[in-house]
């Protein structure tokens, strides 16, 4: 399993931060040829399914995850969230944590331990620069984007 780590400082209050990064719903709009469905139904929070289908036509694969960390930033309190992948082939967990910045901004940290099942350890470092890239130009794009 690689382990990899993201950090982005926003000058969006850690509130909307965290709104435009758990709307799972949009991760599919900045991770290519994904879709995102949501299985449970609202309110948000501790226990939510969703399931993101990567792939074209027979050629995907499904990537279902739990929320069961949900703590949305409050006041001065960081807000954080653990997701943990309940599917095959893609496996671990990830956190995102939204810290309020003294000027008023925030910090994102992505937190992730990724696998996929059938491939050595001998490419987790591969995989966490992969994953890097990838869910670092997610959570820019998430960001931007109201």
């Amino acid at each position: 399993m690689a382990l990899f780590h993201v950090r982005r400082d926003t000058t969006l209050d850690a509130d909307e931060a965290w709104r435009r990064l758990t709307a799972w719903e949009r991760h599919a709009d900045v991770v290519p040829l994904t879709r995102v469905r949501v299985v449970t139904l609202p309110p948000r929070g501790a226990g939510t399914v969703f399931v993101a289908r990567t792939g074209v036509g027979p050629v995907a694969f499904d990537d279902r995850m739990e929320v069961v960390v949900w703590r949305p930033p409050h006041d001065r309190t960081p807000g954080l969230c653990r997701l943990v992948k309940r599917g095959s082939p893609v496996v671990g967990w990830a956190e995102i944590e939204v810290r309020p910045a003294v000027d008023g901004g925030s910090q994102v940290l992505w937190r992730e331990e990724l696998g996929v099942r059938g491939v050595p350890r001998v490419f987790d470092p591969v995989l966490g620069r992969a994953g890097r890239w990838m869910f670092g130009r997610a959570v820019d794009q998430l960001l931007s984007r109201p």
